[in-house]
């Protein structure tokens, strides 16, 4: 596929500049027209930022991996967005394809599953000597075992470990005689002084504390103890570490310590190395020449030189003198020929990638956060994530389809709207016009940056122009698209406010952490209006997004792994059952062609609901009316 960069043009003083680059993309074209709604549980007929239905890509393309795990010899990657573990049966010295997968039969399928040779979104992996394997399956509540090591693709597990206290299980570390696992969901660390002998036996001991939030990987040589959590303390990332191994539930962590180099940054992960050194991914590669006695303790070495992108994932791993280091956001494993010695020194070479410069989930069209809006002719993609736009000029009607066009923006955009032929997009403090809809590449027309204090929800109809600010805990409304310091009209005091969507009669504001959906009467819009209806909690669960659409209503019940539809908002009003619901329902969210995965925002022209899955998924399913 070509590209050309077409246009460029500074936006914001002292901000980067917008960007566009144009894809000689073709697909075939949706033909719309179509009358009718939805049933309830109907499959997708198609999805773009993925592959399709059951379609990984190939065994060395893969979708955000998790943390890589070796013996020395065979190495084992948590390609977590695939469902599927590969396997590498001797350490790679270049972009070579892995020898087998385990979690799908071939390298081609993705497919979720919960039997022994299924998974759902797999995390940390743990090997020991005797050929042991031991897989974090995290949204099937469970550990996998493989007693010796797997020599088939798609071999089934030997036995399930589930125990009430293990709950969205990340972590897992194993010497081959202990077990230890985080409960991520439960917020505890499960120990077991012996290696599992039956399925489902539970662990000896846990260790609960106030301190821990959401535990994650387990770093380990079997004589001290490292655990990541991601909101510690309630709020903090960082590392518990246990100076000697624990025994009981009352051997507590002896410090917690933050990425030395940047507090801000995730939790650390690693590997103790053959010669004692402790080595962490944290914002950058750290290595400590001896085990950090304090939360204080710096590393010997941090690299500079080389910007890793780990984000949720990402571990180190040494095999034959090799360092193997797995980038959950740039999608390939950086490798190092030998340990590095000098903070200057780059990895040598990628796998799952041609360079470094390519990150396959970009050219690939893999899209983090997708939020779809379309008039019927053309579809616009945001992502606050990737601090971009994607336009398809046409309604594609095939899986996978291309963008023609992707915008590099200045600002993070969390929400989109079009109305009356506008196109808006906002986040954070800014939002950004097109007067006209951008269907070939055209820049904005204006782009505003204003006091506003975390921006999560844009809408606009004929009346009004809305603003939902998160921080500030209030919805904000103009007559009219505002200038950067034109104070509002009025303000509706509403909790942490995100996604707004309005068709003219009512407004629907969407309150995502206080898991609520707010619905007013447009013409009785006041400081002191009252909402016409206002659900949470129970009939919603983290619910991202909201359409309005001719007084037909659609919500993402987020984590509730479904979309409700309702043909007249009236009824929802009532509280009266959906007209159809929209995935599987499951406790858990997967991938599939009838489920969702965290569904975050919908997006429908009468024809065609398209649904962008959030965070842990990225798929944009479509469904067509019946």
């Amino acid at each position: 596929m070509r590209w050309l960069v077409t246009a460029v043009s500074l936006t914001l003083a002292g901000q980067p500049a917008t960007r566009v680059t144009t894809f000689d993309s073709t697909y075939t074209v949706a033909p719309g027209g179509k009358t009718g709604f939805f049933e309830n549980r109907q499959p997708a007929d198609l999805a773009l930022s993925s592959f399709g239905f059951n379609k990984s890509g190939g065994g060395l393309l893969f979708h955000h991996p998790r943390n890589l795990a070796g013996d020395g010899q065979r190495l084992l990657l948590a390609d977590s967005n695939n469902n599927r573990v590969l396997v590498w049966l001797s350490p790679p010295t270049d972009n070579a394809p892995p020898s087998l997968v385990l979690g799908q039969p071939d390298m081609d399928s993705n497919n979720p599953g919960s039997g022994l040779s299924n998974m759902n979104w797999p995390g940390q992996i743990s090997t020991a000597a005797g050929g042991r394997v031991v897989i974090a399956d995290s949204y099937n509540d469970r550990l996998l075992i493989w007693n010796s090591f797997p020599t088939e693709n798609g071999q089934p597990a030997d036995m399930a470990l589930r125990t009430p206290s293990l709950r969205w299980p990340w972590g897992v570390w194993t010497d081959g005689e202990r077990l230890v696992a985080t409960s991520t969901g439960g917020r505890a660390i499960l120990f077991w002084n012996k290696f599992p002998e039956r399925a489902d036996q539970p662990p000896d001991f846990e260790i609960r504390d106030s301190a821990i939030g959401t535990p994650r990987t387990i770093t380990s040589d079997g004589t001290r103890l490292i655990v990541g959590d991601h909101n510690a303390y309630q709020t903090k990332p960082g590392n518990f570490v246990w100076k000697t191994f624990p025994r009981a539930a009352s051997d507590l962590f002896d410090f917690f310590m933050q990425d030395p180099i940047d507090g801000n940054a995730n939790w650390m992960q690693g590997t103790f190395l053959g010669d004692g050194r402790l080595a962490m991914l944290g914002r950058t590669l750290l290595i400590w020449n001896e085990f950090p006695e304090t939360a204080e303790t710096r590393p010997a070495l941090a690299i500079d030189a080389y910007r890793f992108m780990g984000g949720d994932g990402g571990s180190v791993t040494e095999a034959a003198g090799r360092l193997y280091i797995p980038e959950y956001n740039g999608n390939r494993i950086a490798v190092y020929n030998a340990i590095p010695e000098r903070s200057s020194q780059r990895p040598d070479f990628a796998i799952g990638s041609p360079d470094f410069e390519t990150n396959t989930l970009r050219s690939e069209f893999l899209i983090t956060n997708p939020a779809p809006v379309t008039d019927g002719k053309s579809l616009w993609v945001s992502s606050d994530f990737e601090r971009r736009m994607y336009v398809w000029k046409d309604i594609p009607d095939e899986s996978g389809a291309r963008a023609n066009f992707v915008y590099d923006l200045p600002f993070a955009p969390w929400d989109n709207e079009i109305h009356n032929g506008r196109l808006i997009l906002a986040g954070k403090d800014t939002f950004a016009v097109w007067n006209a809809l951008p269907r070939s590449g055209e820049l904005p027309s204006a782009v505003v940056r204003g006091p506003w204090r975390e921006i999560r929800g844009v809408a606009m109809d004929d009346t009004y122009f809305y603003l939902g600010e998160q921080d500030a805990n209030r919805v904000s409304v103009w007559r009219g698209i505002p200038a950067a310091n034109e104070p509002p009209l009025f303000t509706l005091n509403i909790r942490q406010p995100s996604r707004i969507s309005s068709d003219g009669t009512h407004v629907v504001i969407v309150s995502t952490e206080n898991h609520t959906v707010h619905v007013y009467r447009v013409t009785e819009l006041s400081a002191d209006a009252r909402p016409r209806a206002s659900y949470g909690q129970g009939m919603f669960n983290l619910p991202q997004g909201a359409l309005l659409r001719d007084g037909q209503l659609f919500v993402c019940d987020t984590t509730g792994n479904r979309v409700y539809a309702w043909r007249d908002i009236e009824d929802f009003i009532a509280r009266r059952p959906a007209t159809a619901i929209l995935g599987a329902g499951d406790p858990q969210p997967r991938i599939g062609i009838d489920s969702l995965f965290w569904p975050g925002v919908p997006t429908f022209d009468g024809s065609y609901l398209w649904i962008g899955e959030f965070k842990f998924s990225g798929r944009m399913p479509r469904f067509s009316v019946r």
